[in-house]
C-alpha cells in the first residue's frame, strides 16, 4: 500500500515512490511518496491559511474530531497494529498495546482541552496597580511542524497531532521514513473525519531536505521533534525565532539498593532494558548495584533476561523482534566488542541472528565506555558495582543526558534523596526508568531536550498566552 502526500485535506500521488522493507523478513511492506523541499513549502503555505480558520472553530468541534478519530482507531486496531509490525518489526503484542495507548492519548487530549482555561488577575494587588478586569487566555500558536521517530511510529505521532489540532492549530507532519504507512493511515483518520477542519493537517515525507525546509521556514510557530541529539542541535540552530520542543533520547539508569526486592527489580529491569529491543528513549542502559547484593542481583537478572522470547514479531508470545536495520545491529555489536576489548565481561554474551539482537548483559564496564556513556538504542544493559547510593548518584548524574532515572529501594530516606538529587526529567521509584504513563509530563534535561509532552503539557507548548486588561 502507498503512503501518499496530504497537501491539507487533498491526497496527492507522486510519480516516484520508495519501498519500505520489513526489518524482519526483508519483504516490501509499504511504498512512500518521494518529497522535496517544494512539497514541504507547499504544505506549509496550505497550513498557514488553514490555521486562520482552525482557530475560529469551537473547542467542541475539535474535541469531537479527536473522539471520532479514537473511535476509528478502535475499529482499525488490528490493521494498524499489523502495519506497525510490518514496518518496524515491533512484536505484534506491543504493536497492539501501542494502538491502545494511541487511543488513550487522543482521547485524553480531547478531555484536557475541554478544561483548559486562563485565569483572572488581580491588577490592584500591587501599589502601582489599580482595579481593572484582567485575565489571560490560551490561544492557538498557528502552524505546528511535527517530526516523529520510528520506535513508536503511531503513539508518538499522536502525542504531537492530537494536542496540536485540538488546541486549534494547523499541522504539517513529517513522519519517520521507516514507518510512513503507519503515519499515513493515522492521518487519514483525521482528514476523513466528519468533524475535520479543512486543510488543518498535511503530511509530507523525507529526510534532511524536507525537514530543513520545514524547520527554517518563517511559517511555523512551533517545531515539535523527537529524535537524535545531532538532529536536535541542527534544528535548534536553524529554526530561528519560534518555539522548539525537543525530545532527544537519554541514557536511563537505575540503582538497586540492598533493601530492594531483588526478584521484582530483576524482572522489571529485564523488561526495561530489552522491551522493543532496547529501541526506546528511556530504555534501561545502566544498572548500578550495591556491592553487598551485586552477585545475587546479577544472577537473577541473567535468569529473567533468558526468559524473554526472541523471534518472529508476528507471534503473540514474542517479546523481542529485530532491530530496525543492519546498521543498528552492526553499531550495537561494535560497541559490545569494543567494551570487551577494554575489559568488560558479558554476563549474557551478545548473539546476533540476522537483525535479531538477543539480550546482552555486560559486567566489569567502566564509566567511559560507549555502552555506558552514550545512548545505545539496542538490547544491551550494563551492571556496575557500587559501594553505596552516593557513588551511584554521582555516576548516574555523570551523563550529558537526563531523561528518566529510577531507584529500587525500601529505604524512605534514599527515596527522598533520589527524588531531590537525581538530575532527570522523570524519577521512578521501585520500577524501571522505562516506565511512562501518557498522561504525565514527559521530557528531559541537559541533552535529553527541552519542553514536555503529555496531552496537557503539549497543549501548553502549542498555545500562546494572551493577556487582556479592561480598564
Amino acid at each position: 500500500m502507498k503512503a501518499n502526500i496530504y497537501f491539507g485535506s487533498q491526497e496527492t500521488k507522486k510519480e516516484e515512490y520508495l519501498s519500505r522493507v520489513s526489518p524482519y523478513s526483508g519483504e516490501i511492506v509499504s511504498k512512500v511518496a518521494v518529497c522535496d523541499a517544494n512539497d514541504a513549502k507547499r504544505a506549509l503555505n496550505i497550513a498557514q491559511e488553514a490555521a486562520k480558520e482552525a482557530k475560529k472553530t469551537t473547542i467542541a468541534q475539535r474535541c469531537n474530531w479527536l473522539l471520532d478519530v479514537a473511535k476509528k482507531l478502535k475499529e482499525n486496531r488490528e490493521d494498524l497494529a499489523k502495519t506497525i509490525t510490518d514496518e518496524v518489526g515491533k512484536p505484534i503484542m506491543f504493536s497492539k498495546i501501542e494502538v491502545d495507548r494511541c487511543i488513550e492519548t487522543v482521547t485524553l487530549s480531547a478531555e484536557v482541552m475541554r478544561t483548559m482555561h486562563g485565569e483572572t488577575i488581580n491588577t490592584d494587588a500591587m501599589n502601582s496597580g489599580k482595579k481593572t478586569m484582567a485575565f489571560f487566555s490560551r490561544v492557538p500558536s498557528g502552524v505546528v511542524v511535527a517530526i516523529t521517530p520510528f520506535n513508536f511510529p503511531l503513539n508518538l505521532v499522536a502525542h504531537k497531532l492530537a494536542p496540536a489540532l485540538v488546541a486549534g492549530n494547523a499541522v504539517v507532519l513529517k513522519p519517520t521514513p521507516e514507518a510512513p504507512l503507519t503515519a499515513y493511515k493515522f492521518a487519514k483518520l483525521f482528514i476523513e473525519s466528519e468533524f475535520a477542519i479543512k486543510d488543518a493537517l498535511s503530511v509530507v515525507y523525507g529526510d534532511a531536505e524536507v525537514g530543513n525546509a520545514l524547520v527554517t521556514s518563517d511559517i511555523p510557530r512551533v517545531i515539535s521533534f523527537t529524535g537524535s541529539v545531532t538532529v536536535g542541535n541542527i534544528i535548534t540552530k536553524n529554526a530561528g525565532i519560534k518555539k522548539v520542543s525537543l525530545e532527544l533520547g537519554g541514557n536511563a539508569a537505575t540503582f538497586i539498593d540492598k533493601s530492594a526486592d531483588l526478584e521484582l527489580a530483576a524482572a522489571r529491569c529485564a523488561i526495561g532494558a530489552f522491551v522493543n529491543s532496547g529501541q526506546v528513549c528511556i530504555s534501561l542502559q545502566r544498572i548500578y548495584v550495591d556491592a553487598e547484593i551485586y552477585d545475587e542481583f546479577a544472577s537473577k537478572m541473567a535468569i529473567e533476561s533468558k526468559k524473554l522470547v526472541v523471534g518472529s514479531p508476528y507471534s503473540d508470545d514474542t517479546f523481542m523482534g529485530p532491530l530496525i536495520d543492519d546498521e543498528a545491529c552492526a553499531r550495537a555489536m561494535n560497541w559490545v566488542e569494543s567494551a570487551i576489548k577494554e575489559g568488560a565481561t558479558p554476563l549474557l554474551a551478545p548473539k546476533v541472528d540476522g537483525r535479531m539482537f538477543y539480550p546482552c548483559v555486560m559486567t566489569d564496564v567502566t564509566q567511559d565506555m560507549k555502552i555506558v556513556c552514550e545512548e545505545v538504542f539496542a538490547p544491551i544493559v550494563s551492571l556496575i558495582k557500587v559501594n553505596n547510593f552516593d557513588e551511584a548518584l554521582a555516576l548516574m548524574n555523570d551523563s550529558p543526558y537526563g531523561l528518566q532515572f529510577s531507584i529500587f529501594t525500601n529505604d524512605l530516606k534514599l527515596t527522598q534523596r533520589a527524588i531531590e538529587e537525581l538530575d532527570a526529567g522523570g524519577i521512578v521509584i521501585n520500577d524501571m526508568p522505562t516506565l511512562r504513563f501518557d498522561i504525565q509530563p514527559y521530557g528531559g534535561v541537559k541533552l535529553s531536550g527541552v519542553g514536555r509532552e503529555g496531552p496537557r503539557f503539549a497543549i501548553e507548548e502549542m498555545t500562546e498566552i494572551k493577556s487582556v486588561v479592561i480598564c
